[in-house]
């Protein structure tokens, strides 16, 4: 895994040794520059496959016509190798999947993406033809970003290394603001600065004389139910998770596995122990506040598979001091309070290991959150009158407000919160912050007049526009796919692994994998009250029935606790009369009431206050 940055245009070697280095923790191993005629590309090299020099980037095609600057991996490169050299045109001098990359473009054009199957973010640029072309991976696992400023494109993994580019300039995008306080991060293509922006997933673009001149889609998501029985999926679903997982364990560096107790986490360790030549290393971590702990779970798992197991305990007092740690590197706000636990375990795995395989997808693709069950009672309560809607939410508040995980007052007041827009939009309100009625009372009268995107929920509106002919329950799946998965939890996991130089690879999101889930009956997925029925059968004589049978619970921490005590006094910094005044976007009179009522224990407001906390401290990091 690495970081990538670069221009074609104006620019200097300085501008990408700066740019570089805004993101050097990103590939610690070596951070290479090269700019040629007015293409300039810079890289930080975590090294994984192939350690030796040969195999730095900027890499460059043999007679120099093609150069590359690539982040990620490509599983399936050796079988496109081989390919390469059935052609007898071309003379490999590595044993990586970069030069793999380096000739399948000068092989294949642009259709070379529909080859690979991985994750990255990469660039190209065509000495003869005066072109670059950008790419993302199919599933958006890796980032990228780009800004097109008269004339000169300017791109990096992340934000805060096109920042480091003279011709950049920071602007507030407001719009951006407003769909960040709704969905706690900001969806693609928007970045929280005007004229930067991040490229779609499977989405590649051509840039040349200036301009782009090709931006569209190389793999789209296909929903066309197969007709399988239940015992062939079953079957089929093992044989796609051992291959992914098998081919997840390809390394030159040491390896292990996240392994939270769950049973997304859970199945991949058993996959890649039934592939290891030995045992494997799997990592947890403890929470010293039990209704977030699920410590016990990862141990019996361990246990029963055979793992090295390793496991560290997060405090509160740890957990504090790594916020500002966290939130010194987020280029743009993210209030994903999760983040801080992801952070730790990458922390912890990375004094043992380069890389692990995580559980991200299993929940988006086979409708594993609570959400899903909560979706069950909708058409119920749409029926309603909206005056009777809101009778049940006001009595939600009557409710004690509690710290716990997951806690009843919180879910039923998220749940009611959901009605109050269009029925597209509820989940999305569900997983999120502000509703477009409370941020009516939280922008100023002056930033409401500037906003474009209205409710700030417009960008659900383009996705379900990709999938006009899908089931209402698949319009839903891919709704979470190209929301919260992409938004939220890779872009998560990248950033917390990334920080601390270690690179997490995905299994539930192979193609092949997705493909396939997509595919299938609504039944196979959730059945009665039953989220990942296929996964659970899959899985019922492979782990122990504790883990498969017991409800999801999440990577949460006691953030509304924490509010009240130990981020009392930051919350009233950053939240203060004077700050809030002095940007001029949010009216101060409804933060102090949400603060007040969260303080005396009146309401809890953990997600609005912690939503408005990140954004404060972004303001002052980067603004």
């Amino acid at each position: 895994m690495c970081g990538i940055a670069g221009f074609v245009g104006k620019g200097s070697e300085d501008d990408l040794r700066r740019m570089i280095k805004a993101i050097s923790y990103r590939g610690p191993d070596y951070q290479g520059t090269s700019l040629i005629e007015n293409a300039g590309f810079a890289h930080a090299r975590l090294s994984i496959i192939d350690l030796s020099p040969e195999a730095q980037q900027p890499f460059f095609s043999a007679d120099r016509s093609v150069m590359l600057t690539f982040n990620g991996e490509i599983y399936n490169y050796l079988a496109l190798k081989e390919e390469l050299m059935r052609l007898n045109k071309y003379t490999f001098r590595t044993t990586s999947d970069t030069e793999v990359i380096v000739y399948l473009y000068m092989e294949y054009g642009e259709k070379f993406l529909e080859k690979m199957n991985g994750m990255f973010a990469l660039a190209i640029y065509d000495f003869n033809k005066k072109k670059l072309l950008l790419a993302r991976d199919r599933m958006g696992k890796k980032p990228l970003h780009y800004s097109i400023i008269n004339g000169t494109i300017v791109f990096a993994s992340e934000l805060k290394a096109i920042l480091q580019h003279p011709l950049v300039t920071k602007e507030l995008n407001l719009d951006a603001v407003n769909e960040y306080l709704t969905f706690d991060y900001i969806p693609t293509p928007n970045t929280i600065f005007k004229n930067i922006h991040k490229l779609e997933a499977s989405q590649y673009m051509i840039f040349e004389d200036g301009e782009i001149t090709t931006k569209q889609a190389y793999w789209h998501v296909n929903f066309s139910e197969q007709n399988i029985s239940f015992t062939d999926a079953t079957i089929t679903l093992d044989k796609l998770l051992n291959n992914a997982v098998a081919d997840r364990l390809m390394s030159d560096v040491p390896l292990g596995v996240f392994l939270s107790g769950g049973l997304d986490s859970s199945t991949v360790a058993y996959y890649a122990q039934k592939n290891a030549s030995s045992k494997i290393n799997t990592y947890s971590i403890g929470f010293s506040e039990k209704s977030y702990d699920e410590s016990s779970y990862a141990k019996l798992v361990a246990k029963q598979l055979g793992t090295n197991h390793h496991e560290d305990i997060l405090s509160a007092n740890t957990s504090l001091s790594l916020i500002p740690e966290i939130t010194s590197k987020l280029d743009e706000p993210f209030a994903d309070p999760s983040i801080i636990p992801t952070y730790f375990l990458s922390k912890f795995t990375r004094k043992h290991v380069t890389v692990a395989l995580g559980g991200d997808g299993s929940d988006e693709l086979l409708a594993g959150y609570p959400t899903f069950i909560s979706n069950k009672f909708l058409n119920f309560f749409n029926a309603l009158p909206k005056p009777l809607i809101k009778s049940f939410s006001s009595l939600t508040n009557l409710l004690p407000p509690s710290d716990k995980n997951i806690s009843l007052d919180f879910k039923l007041t998220q749940f009611f919160k959901g009605f109050e827009e269009s029925k597209q939009y509820i989940h999305t309100l569900w997983l999120g912050s502000f509703t477009p009625s409370l941020k009516s009372k939280l922008f100023t009268s002056a930033a409401l007049h500037s906003l474009t995107n209205g409710n700030g929920l417009t960008s659900i509106d383009r996705y379900l526009t990709d999938v006009p002919h899908a089931s209402e329950f698949n319009r839903l799946l891919y709704s979470y796919y190209r929301t919260y998965l992409l938004e939220d939890i890779l872009v998560k996991v990248d950033r917390a692994s990334m920080y601390t130089s270690l690179e997490v690879r995905a299994p539930f999101l192979d193609v092949n994998v997705v493909e396939f889930l997509n595919n299938l009956p609504k039944s196979y997925k959730i059945k009665g009250f039953t989220g990942k029925r296929l996964l659970k059968e899959l899985m019922r004589n492979k782990l122990p029935n504790e883990i498969i049978d017991r409800p999801k619970k999440g990577f949460g921490i006691p953030v509304s606790l924490w509010l009240r005590n130990e981020l009392k006094e930051t919350m009233e910094h950053y939240l203060s009369e004077e700050r809030i005044n002095k940007h001029g976007i949010f009216n101060y009179s409804y933060i102090y009431k949400l603060k007040q009522e969260h303080l005396a224990l009146k309401q809890n407001h953990r997600k609005l206050l912690w939503n408005l906390l990140v954004f404060e401290m972004w303001w002052d990091n980067f603004m």
